[in-house]
């Protein structure tokens, strides 16, 4: 576990250099954008994967459901600041995850093991929420409303991708076209904690240390929300790739937590 996480500290420096020299902006606002281009990729995988097979077995229908309300949230707050290329952009993802939902619920509902999608969702919303009312921005000019929906999303956001992971634990397998579909997020993820830490360097650290603590603190629990969720995709990944590299399908998961390190390669 030492040598992956110290391989994993320096691809992720690596990486993040190599794309410091690409991303023409300072502000990482490009990679932010790939993120959710990649996102959208993922999703189409799944709608090739629900045509094709013509089964949504192996698909969470509370992970597609949360990412549906985190989506129209930025949406909602991206309409609201008038950032046009997102709202573009978090309303296609939108309907097509509810195009997504809509097959598992009324087309494909046979195929659905709802058994094994067991999270309750209040367990994630709620906490989310509560996060939202208490620490948001403080320094946008925007209704308190909007900072309120905004910060929600990223809490809802990082967390989101749980009941699909949870679903593949309880099935102690993961269907491959679900695994690039979770790959994709995960990629997704990793560039838009780049734009982050991009942004925050080409500002000389300036954006931790604005003027109100709250906002400090706001900014801390967005870097922390963006953490949290690629550290929790990171070692899916690590398992997908390590499959591809060896030619093999990453079939069986055998333990039961969250963390998918103890994934078996078949």
């Amino acid at each position: 576990m030492k040598v992956k996480l110290l391989v994993g500290i320096l691809i992720l420096g690596f990486c993040l250099v190599g794309l410091r020299h690409l991303v023409k902006y300072g502000n990482g606002f490009p990679l932010f954008v790939a993120s959710q281009f990649i996102h959208l990729s993922g999703i189409i995988i799944l709608i090739f994967k629900l045509i094709k097979t013509k089964t949504c077995s192996g698909l969470s229908l509370k992970s597609q459901e949360l990412t549906a309300t985190v989506i129209a949230a930025r949406a909602y707050c991206s309409f609201e600041v008038e950032d046009h290329t997102f709202t573009l952009l978090s309303s296609a993802i939108f309907l097509s995850t509810l195009w997504v939902i809509y097959m598992i619920r009324f087309k494909l509902k046979p195929t659905y093991s709802k058994e094994l999608d067991s999270m309750p969702l209040y367990s994630l919303m709620v906490p989310s929420a509560i996060l939202a009312v208490l620490i948001h921005p403080r320094h946008f000019h925007h209704r308190l409303l909007t900072r309120i929906i905004w910060s929600f999303s990223f809490y809802l956001g990082a967390i989101s991708v749980l009941p699909q992971l949870r679903l593949m634990q309880n099935a102690k397998m993961v269907e491959p076209f679900t695994a690039y579909y979770v790959f994709a997020l995960g990629v997704g993820r990793f560039l838009n904690c780049g734009s982050w830490i991009i942004h925050i360097y080409e500002t000389g650290g300036q954006y931790l240390m604005l003027p109100s603590n709250w906002t400090q603190l706001w900014v801390l629990m967005v870097l922390l929300s963006e953490f949290v969720d690629a550290f929790i995709l990171a070692d899916f990944c690590y398992y997908y790739l390590k499959s591809v590299m060896y030619q093999q399908l990453l079939l069986e998961l055998s333990s039961p937590s969250y963390s998918l390190g103890r994934g078996k390669n078949i």
